[in-house]
C-alpha cells in the first residue's frame, strides 16, 4: 500500500505478516495492512489544503475559485501524537479542519472518566462555530496521530458565513446532526450493555474510516484497548476481553494499529443498530 498524505488509508495490503492458527490447527501467514504514515508538522501543501477544504461539508458546493479565496483565511499547524490542540474549558475562538492524520475528541464525564467522543479524519472539522464571547470548548481535542490542521478564527469564519448564506444553512444542519450524534452516545452509555456499545463503536468506525479488504472492512488506525474503553465507557480490561470474545466468534481480526470487521452482520445484531449503521 502507498500512504496518502490526506488520508491514513492505503490501496492494497502488502506489508507485514503475522501468524494465524486456523480451526484445523494448520498455521498460515496472513498479510496485515499496517503502513506507517509520516506527517510533517505544518507541512500541508497548497494542493492538499484546497482538496481538504473542498471536502469540508459546508464548503463542498463552492466553486474552486471560492475555495482558493477561503484558503487564504486559514493557517496551518502541526501536532504530534498525544499532543493537545485545545482543552475543555478554554475560550472557544477557533475553528479547525483536519488536513492530514487523525484527531480525537474527549469529554470529561461526571464520573471522572474521559469519554472518547469521536476520531476525526481529514476533512472533518472541530472547535468553535460561533463568536459568543463566553463560549468555552466543551471537549478536549488531541492529536491521535501526527496531524496537520487548518484553523480560522471564529470572527473570520462568521464573516465567511455572511458572504456565503448557503454555507451558513449547511452549518446549522450539520451542527444539529452532531448534537443528535452526541445524544446517541450518551444514550448508549446509559442504556446499552458493554458488548452492544463496543459493537456499535466498531461499526461506526468501519462506516467512517473503513476500507474494503480481502478479509472484510479494514479500520487501519492506532486503536488501543484504552481508546475503545474511552469510547464505550468501560475499563480497558473489559474492552480487551470483549474484543477477544469477538475474535473467537469470528466477528473481527485485530493487530497492532489495525482491526478488520469480518462479521459485520453479527456485530449489527449485537449492537441492535441495523437500521442506523
Amino acid at each position: 500500500m502507498s500512504p496518502n498524505i490526506g488520508t491514513v488509508w492505503s490501496d492494497s495490503i502488502e506489508h507485514l505478516t503475522e501468524k494465524q492458527t486456523s480451526v484445523t490447527a494448520m498455521s498460515q501467514h496472513r498479510k496485515t495492512p499496517v503502513q506507517v504514515e509520516t506527517v510533517e508538522p505544518a507541512a500541508c501543501s497548497v494542493d492538499l489544503r484546497l482538496s481538504i477544504l473542498q471536502k469540508v461539508p459546508f464548503f463542498s458546493d463552492l466553486p474552486d475559485a471560492e475555495i482558493r479565496t477561503l484558503n487564504d483565511q486559514f493557517r496551518e499547524y502541526g501536532f504530534q501524537p498525544g499532543e493537545p490542540i485545545y482543552f475543555s474549558g478554554e475560550k472557544a475562538a477557533t475553528l479547525y479542519v483536519v488536513a492530514s492524520g487523525q484527531v480525537k475528541l474527549l469529554r470529561h464525564s461526571m464520573s471522572g472518566q474521559d469519554v472518547l467522543l469521536d476520531i476525526l479524519k481529514p476533512g472533518d472539522y472541530f472547535g468553535s462555530l460561533t463568536t459568543l464571547a463566553d463560549e468555552l470548548y466543551p471537549d478536549t481535542a488531541q492529536a491521535h496521530t501526527a496531524v496537520c490542521v487548518l484553523s480560522i478564527q471564529t470572527e473570520a469564519f462568521r464573516t465567511l458565513l455572511q458572504q456565503y448564506p448557503p454555507v451558513a444553512l449547511t452549518v446549522l444542519d450539520i451542527t444539529a446532526r452532531r448534537l443528535q450524534e452526541t445524544q446517541e452516545i450518551v444514550r448508549r452509555l446509559s442504556a446499552d450493555s458493554v458488548e452492544q456499545r463496543i459493537a456499535a463503536v466498531l461499526l461506526k468506525l468501519a462506516q467512517k474510516l473503513g476500507e474494503i479488504s480481502d478479509e472484510g472492512i479494514l479500520i487501519q488506525m492506532p486503536l488501543s484497548r484504552d481508546d475503545l474503553a474511552q469510547m464505550t465507557g468501560t475499563t480497558t480490561e473489559t474492552a480487551s476481553r470483549i474484543i477477544s470474545q469477538f475474535q473467537k466468534e469470528g466477528l473481527v481480526h485485530s493487530g497492532r494499529k489495525w482491526i478488520v470487521i469480518t462479521g459485520r452482520p453479527g456485530l449489527k445484531m449485537i449492537a441492535a443498530a441495523a437500521d442506523t449503521v
